[in-house]
């Protein structure tokens, strides 16, 4: 029997990209999927696909605690308490420092790092309540260092590794596993529209095939594919002054210059 038979699955950005490839793949495997999405539409197209299989789903702003907290209620008075929670809704365009907009830059942020940090709020009192439990967040290597016009994206997902970091210690005990995952480039229909050239997308079906693993093993951390990983760590770590000139000339490159 698999691990994730009979488990309650709660998925932000459960209707499209790596959400709902997750919703496929763990329902796959007999969990119960609840999906929280702002898109209806693709939300009513998942259930279809499912063919029957057990799941519900709400429409809900993930930058709106109440309304994501109503959705998760919602849900789980349909398919039970949460057992993991995958929080994937998330934005990802341009932000160049030589057109700023603040308005831009707020969208990307509350997105990708309140809404995980609503997402958390909406499942974690009742997972302290039984002991049990399992949150996973989708960062990004763009948490390793910010880079040229991604300034919104690499800040967000700096945030969201951060405080899964502070949670998962004090969560430990109390039975509540903690995973980060940090991809590279996966082809979904938000990676699609943004323009970078010489980019290798790992497909969907394989990024989530990969994450699946490390949920079933709860592990706390995962950065992959091995090679980006090992490129962005090594930016981290050294000086300012060479990576500065490193990530300057690389987006030289790519723009052709």
């Amino acid at each position: 029997m698999s691990s994730f038979a009979n488990r309650v699955v709660l998925i932000t950005g459960g209707a499209s990209g790596i959400g709902r490839q997750f919703g496929k793949a763990m329902a796959a495997e007999g969990a119960k999927v609840g999906a929280i999405d702002l898109n209806a539409n693709l939300l009513e197209s998942l259930a279809q696909e499912l063919k029957g299989k057990p799941f519900a789903s709400a429409v809900a702003d993930v930058t709106d605690l109440a309304a994501v907290r109503a959705a998760a209620k919602q849900i789980e008075g349909i398919l039970g308490p949460t057992d993991i929670l995958i929080a994937s809704a998330g934005l990802g365009r341009e932000t160049s420092a030589l057109d700023y907009k603040g308005e831009d830059m707020n969208q990307i942020m509350s997105v990708n790092l309140i809404g995980v940090s609503n997402a958390i709020d909406a499942v974690l009192a009742g997972m302290r309540e039984r002991k049990s439990g399992h949150i996973v967040a989708l960062s990004s290597l763009a948490s390793y260092r910010g880079v040229p016009r991604m300034a919104a994206y690499c800040a967000s997902k700096a945030g969201v590794s951060a405080l899964l970091d502070s949670i998962r210690v004090e969560l430990k005990p109390l039975g509540i596993a903690v995973t980060t995952m940090c991809p590279g480039w996966i082809s979904t229909p938000m990676t699609d529209a943004v323009s970078v050239p010489g980019a290798v997308m790992m497909p969907v079906e394989e990024a989530v095939r990969r994450m699946l693993e490390v949920i079933r093993a709860r592990k706390a951390y995962y950065a992959f594919p091995w090679n980006q990983a090992n490129e962005v760590r090594l930016l981290k770590y050294l000086p300012r002054s060479i990576t500065d000139a490193l990530v300057g000339r690389r987006m030289d490159r790519l723009q052709g210059k």
